[in-house]
C-alpha cells in the first residue's frame, strides 16, 4: 500500500466514527474525555475505551448507572454522534425521603430547592 492510500484508508476510518464524550464527577475532581468511536459502540463500550475507570477506581458499571444529557440509558445502548456519556455517582440520600424529614420537622423548603 502506498503512503497516499494508507493516509486515504485513515481518514476514511475516522470519517466512519463518530465524536462522543465520556464524563464523571465527584465532589473533588470532574473528568469530561472527548473520543472518537465506530458507530454501534454501546455505552459500556464507550466508558471502558475513554480509560476514565482507570482514572476513577470508584466507578463501577455494574452499580453506576449511565445517563445522556440528564437522561437515563441503558448500558447497552447504542451512542449517537455527539452524545456525552455521564456516569453517575449513587445518591447518598433518597430525595423524596429528605422532603418528608424535612416536612415533618416543620421546615418551609426555599424556592430552587
Amino acid at each position: 500500500m502506498s503512503d497516499s492510500e494508507l493516509v486515504e484508508s485513515a481518514m476514511a476510518d475516522q470519517a466512519a466514527q463518530i465524536d462522543v464524550e465520556v464524563a464523571y464527577a465527584r465532589e473533588d475532581k470532574q473528568q469530561i474525555l472527548s473520543l472518537l468511536v465506530k458507530p454501534g459502540t454501546t455505552f459500556e463500550q464507550a466508558v471502558e475505551q475513554s480509560g476514565i475507570l482507570q482514572m476513577f477506581p470508584e466507578i463501577d458499571l455494574s452499580v453506576n448507572k449511565v445517563g445522556v444529557f440528564g437522561k437515563l440509558a441503558k448500558k447497552t445502548a447504542e451512542l449517537k454522534a455527539g452524545d456525552r456519556v455521564e456516569i453517575y455517582r449513587p445518591l447518598i440520600a433518597d430525595p423524596k425521603e429528605v422532603r418528608r424529614k424535612r416536612e415533618a420537622d416543620g421546615k418551609k423548603m426555599k424556592k430552587g430547592g
